[in-house]
């Protein structure tokens, strides 16, 4: 009966699945399937726990083949992220109108990345003081004990290097290697690279503009293809989504959840505030914060529920262009940055959330100045190189953790709620990305207001 009952439920998933596909011949919009995938998945998951149990052989056997769609698509977002990092980085130097124009957008795009991550930090930590989680300690179960032995493997990548070690690491030695990503720092090490070759792209143009016009050329092909990639993935993302949420649910430990709701609380407090702390910056730059929700609501809400911002990078890149009214050149470097440096939720809030948290446990007053000025200061620096697809952010805690030599068993046990904490995290990465694109454009003064107030130009994804 068994094997019946797993045929079964793969027969209802494959249904779901087919319906999701007559819905795109039905050209419904793309954010609605989206979220119509996220709420089935829910619902599926739970139906299955339910019924059979998180562990037993009917669940697990299901989720053997449903995992095939989920982890699938997760991997096809992954083999996106260095073609996407290189043609965007490239591309962008493609789009500088002068070298003044390349340094002031290069340098205000890292600077509101990474300055606000050190704000995301003291946002995270507040939000476990107010909630009282210093020292917190939560149940370790079979399954947390299982993570935290898996996480010990990860641990050893980081646990040997210093800061300093770790920041040489982020320099490539073998760039065909880090296309490839076989190193934790692979993803900063090919933004490096792109960058060398803009830089390179630019002294040729001048100096011999014909080679250089037919090496521009290439890049946008490159940059074409590319995207068209990138399109045929993204129309997966219904289903990668209803496979994701449905294994989520199916398998959660909903007592898990329980005994971590506190901290999944606090983590959305986080998040929230400092969407919030966004829009107030926002309006310090004479944007309405309204009228931007109006015309990001596509690319947020796709992000959210892909959980990745590198599978969101050519949404950002065109949302910002054509629906807000930065330049190319700002959208590029924002969006790209966004990928791997100084990302709010996942580099900012949530490594500074688990250091606050485990602190005590080893003697050490958090609510010490100087020690929440470490925690600040280290999550900003370990910001470089977070991989912009779901586990980056599992490995930014791990950096963290170890630079300030705690325990990094506390990221084992809080594992079973990524999925949920993750979305909202991915959500502020990406909006980080494109705040600092409308800064850098504004500091050129490049930022078109007839775009960003014309009520016409919002993306609709025909995906």
């Amino acid at each position: 009966m068994t094997n019946l009952y797993i045929v079964i439920a793969l027969l209802l998933f494959v249904a779901v699945i087919y319906a999701f596909w007559r819905l795109q011949k039905k050209h419904i919009k793309f954010s609605t399937r989206v979220f119509i995938a996220l709420g089935s998945g829910i619902v599926y998951g739970a139906i299955l726990q339910l019924i059979f149990g998180a562990s037993g052989e009917v669940t697990t056997g299901a989720i053997q083949w449903i995992n095939v769609v989920g982890t699938g698509y997760v991997r096809l977002l992954q083999m996106l992220i260095m073609p996407l990092i290189f043609v965007s980085i490239v591309g962008a130097f493609t789009k500088v109108e002068g070298t003044k124009d390349l340094g002031k957008i290069s340098v205000t795009v890292l600077t509101t990345l990474l300055a606000t991550t050190a704000i995301a930090a003291l946002v995270g930590i507040g939000s476990v003081m107010l909630f009282n989680l210093d020292g917190a300690e939560f149940v370790q179960g079979a399954a947390e004990t299982t993570q935290i032995a898996a996480l010990d493997e990860r641990k050893e990548m980081v646990a040997d290097l210093s800061l300093p070690e770790q920041i040489v690491n982020f320099i490539p030695s073998n760039v065909f290697a880090d296309l490839s990503n076989s190193r934790s720092t692979s993803t900063i090490a090919v933004v490096i690279f792109s960058a060398f070759v803009g830089v390179a792209y630019l002294g040729v143009i001048r100096k011999n503009p014909e080679d250089g016009a037919f090496f521009e050329r290439i890049i946008k092909s490159l940059y074409a293809i590319v995207m068209r990639i990138v399109t045929l993935v993204l129309r997966l993302t219904p289903y990668g989504v209803f496979a994701l949420m449905t294994k989520a649910l199916a398998t959660s430990d909903f007592n898990a959840l329980v005994n971590l709701g506190k901290f999944v609380l606090a983590s959305y407090v986080a998040i929230i505030t400092m969407f919030l702390i966004h829009m107030l910056i926002l309006l310090g730059y004479k944007v309405n914060p309204v009228q931007y929700l109006k015309k990001t609501w596509t690319v947020l809400s796709f992000a959210f529920t892909s959980r990745s911002s590198a599978g969101t990078l050519p949404l950002n890149i065109e949302t910002q262009t054509k629906a807000l009214g930065v330049d190319a050149a700002s959208a590029n470097f924002a969006g790209t940055f966004g990928i791997s440096i100084g990302q709010n939720g996942c580099a900012g809030v949530y490594p500074a959330m688990l250091a606050a948290i485990v602190a005590p446990t080893v003697g050490i007053d958090i609510f010490s100045p100087a020690y929440i000025l470490t925690i600040v200061a280290v999550v900003t620096i370990s910001s470089f190189g977070v991989a912009g697809v779901g586990g980056g952010a599992t490995f930014a805690a791990l950096i963290v953790l170890g630079a300030l030599d705690l325990p990094v068993a506390i990221v084992g046990l809080v594992i079973s709620v990524e999925p949920i904490i993750d979305m909202a995290r991915t959500l502020l990465n990406v909006n980080d990305s494109i705040l600092a694109g409308i800064i850098s454009s504004k500091r050129v003064n490049r930022f078109d207001e007839s775009v960003f107030n014309d009520d016409e130009a919002i993306i609709k994804s025909d995906i």
